[in-house]
C-alpha cells in the first residue's frame, strides 16, 4: 500500500515539477543550460558589464549635478565632492573598460570564448 502511494506521489510531483530556468527565463537558451562554473560565469559576466555602465551613468551624471549645483551656490566643498565622484566614476570605467579587453585578450589567445555563453 505505501508502495503504491509513494509511486503515485512521484507520478504527480513529476507532473507538477517544472525547470525554474525555463520558466524564468524562456528566451535565454543560455540561462536554462548553463551546468559548469565556466557556463555560468558567461552568462553573468556580461551582465555584470552592463551593470557596471549604468552604474557609471549614475555616477558621472550624480557626480555632474552636484558640481554644478555646488559651483552656482559657491560652496566649494560641494563642488569638490562632486568632482571626486566624477573622478571616481571614471577610474572605475577604466578599470572596467581594461578588464573588458583583457578578457578579450585572453578569449584571442586562447580560442575559449569567456564572454560568449557555450564556451568555444
Amino acid at each position: 500500500m505505501t508502495l503504491r502511494l509513494g509511486i503515485a506521489r512521484l507520478n504527480l510531483m513529476q507532473q507538477l515539477a517544472f525547470n525554474i530556468g525555463e520558466a524564468l527565463f524562456q528566451g535565454h537558451s543560455g540561462l536554462t543550460t548553463s551546468t559548469t562554473l565556466g557556463d555560468i560565469i558567461s552568462n553573468v559576466l556580461p551582465n555584470i558589464y552592463m551593470l557596471a555602465g549604468v552604474i557609471l551613468f549614475f555616477l558621472l551624471v550624480g557626480g555632474g549635478l552636484m558640481f554644478i549645483v555646488s559651483t552656482g551656490q559657491e560652496n566649494p566643498e560641494g563642488a569638490s565632492k562632486g568632482t571626486q565622484a566624477i573622478t571616481a566614476a571614471l577610474i572605475g570605467f577604466l578599470i572596467i573598460f581594461a578588464s573588458y579587453w583583457i578578457i578579450q585578450i585572453i578569449e584571442y589567445v586562447t580560442g575559449v570564448g569567456i564572454l560568449t555563453p557555450g564556451g568555444f
